[in-house]
């Protein structure tokens, strides 16, 4: 399937500039056109372009955003010069998930997908964003920010349009119980909360996202490097030092207050929150909850040994990407969209429909976005966030637990040992290769090589015992990693052992009963057989 797109990558590549068309308004074609000869699939509509014709497309966006990515597209329709018509279907797959989907089946995946920051690598290492053309790149450059340019980059080349330039957390809090000259500390922030008997909203023990911000405050990194195999091949993690366990010190504070809810939904104010960590598109329900009494700014500071440490956050960006198509017409006509879809106008109904921070120069600077409480919050954290790179699959759960481990500790000794706990296993997982039989069965331990496939000749093979559960599935995944094109689908022998309706977006293979199995997966087809003994 990788081998099919890059195919895919390297004809686009040598057609890209095909895609160097369109503008922030409509499609007007500044920099460059199809090759000449070329026609477009569908009946021509305006004779003077090549790109004229009707085009049946798929779209995958936010659920969110679904019914204003349809009228934007025919918008699109309306106002573009070029006689392109979009047959548009869009659908519903979470920025999150999107890598996952479209590595699964290709073929049934979105033409244009919006798409989150931390997914970039792993879908250029699959081939499956479109290379930008020149003109196509300089309209990216020439109207969004340096850091949403720079989201889209991989060795000078642009491979997507930026879509949102929010994609991090700050705090919300409700401003009839927060006085404002207590925004700043986190030791006054948790009094009040304690003291109006309402809750401090933080995931920790949920989320490494949000718990990293305690060690990016006293300066800790963790930056992994990953190779094409999505296998970690080096670490520079700072979570186990000095400033390690400032930080540690510094995030046990809210950890042991009775106030302390580890969550960011904004339904929580309406449960007795009065602090909320969580991000812009928590806006609209917040505002509908709190209306007057909303305040949002940027993260508060915590105080060890007498020092000030400011919480720092992930900061990252939604992206948009064109599949690789091997027709250039239609390639074409879908970068002119994408070029729409992520200009002036559509960011800004995108704000004002849903609270989404544009990347768009211009539109940062429209009234309503400047006055945002949300985006202001979110520009005010903007100095302490860390550009979310690429991780290890296995990190966020291993990362999570320092809040538990943190939690528990009596002492500075047992909050030590959870750094030291927290280090051993990423460093474990340095070089970690091969794939693992995660599931059930194995706690979803992506690491776990007891459950690691033997090899021979680029056939995989693994004999697991599938105990009685109320989910009983799985899928086969590159050690350390949570790919999924290895499961339900690719199952060509053995289909009647496993629920396909069960298998889910995340392409699980969910066996029916309990059971010893034995499981192959041929590397060169992408083939799984499963053998029940």
């Amino acid at each position: 399937m990788k081998k099919v797109l890059s195919i895919l990558l390297v004809l686009a590549m040598l057609f890209s500039l095909a895609a160097c068309a369109g503008g922030n308004g409509g499609g007007e074609n500044p920099s460059g056109e199809a090759p000449s000869g070329e026609t477009p699939t569908g009946e021509a509509q305006n004779g003077d372009s090549p790109l004229a014709g009707t085009y049946d497309i798929k779209v995958w966006v936010a659920e969110a955003i679904t019914d204003l990515t349809q009228k934007q597209i025919e918008d699109f329709n309306n106002t573009n010069t070029d006689g392109i018509k979009f047959n548009a279907t869009v659908q519903a797959v979470g920025e999150d998930i999107v890598a996952t989907q479209l590595i699964t089946d290709v073929e049934a995946a979105g033409d244009i997908f919006i798409f989150a920051q931390d997914q970039f690598a792993r879908l250029i290492q699959a081939g499956a964003l479109a290379q930008l053309g020149e003109g196509a790149s300089q309209i990216v450059k020439d109207n969004n920010t340096p850091e949403a340019v720079a989201a889209v980059t991989l060795n000078d080349g642009l491979y997507g349009y930026p879509v949102t330039a929010d994609n991090g957390y700050f705090m919300y809090y409700d401003k009839s119980v927060i006085p404002e000259e207590d925004v700043d500390s986190l030791e006054k922030l948790i009094e009040d909360c304690e003291a109006a008997g309402k809750y401090f909203s933080m995931e920790l023990q949920t989320s490494a996202w949000y718990l990293a911000s305690f060690f990016f405050a006293t300066g800790c990194v963790s930056e992994w490097t990953i190779d094409d195999d999505g296998m970690a091949t080096a670490l520079n993690d700072t979570f186990d030092s000095p400033e390690g366990l400032i930080a540690a010190k510094g995030m046990k504070k809210l950890l042991d207050s009775p106030a302390h809810v580890s969550s960011s939904q904004a339904s929580d104010f309406a449960a007795g929150s009065a602090v909320l960590v969580c991000g812009t598109w928590a806006y609209d329900d917040i505002k509908a909850i709190l209306g007057d009494n909303l305040g949002a700014t940027d993260l508060p500071s915590f105080e060890v040994d007498g020092e000030e440490y400011h919480l720092g956050s992930f900061s990252g960006f939604k992206l948009m990407g064109v599949k690789p198509q091997t027709d250039v017409t239609r390639q074409a006509a879908l970068h002119k969209l994408a070029q729409y879809l992520t200009g002036e106008q559509c960011q800004l109904e995108r704000f004002n429909e849903r609270s989404w921070g544009p990347s768009n120069i211009v539109a940062q600077q429209d009234p309503a976005v400047a006055a945002n409480a949300g985006q202001i919050a979110i520009n005010l954290q903007a100095p302490y966030a860390t550009p979310q790179g690429q991780i290890s699959g296995a990190w966020w759960n291993i990362a999570k637990v320092i809040a538990d481990e943190v939690k528990d500790a009596a002492d500075e000794e047992g909050i030590q040992a959870a750094l030291t706990n927290y280090s051993q296993k990423c460093n474990a997982l340095i070089g970690v290769g091969g794939y693992v039989f995660v599931g059930a069965w194995n706690g979803w331990d992506n690491a776990d090589m007891t459950h690691k496939l033997t090899e021979e000749d680029g056939v995989y093979t693994i004999t697991v015992e599938v105990e009685e559960s109320d989910y009983m599935g799985g899928r086969i995944v590159t050690a350390t990693n949570w790919d999924t094109d290895h499961g339900a689908a690719q199952v060509t022998t053995g289909a009647d052992l496993i629920d396909m309706e069960a298998a889910g977006g995340d392409n699980n293979i969910v066996f029916k009963e309990a059971g010893n199995y034995t499981v192959t997966w041929n590397a060169d087809t992408n083939e799984i057989t499963i053998v029940k003994n």
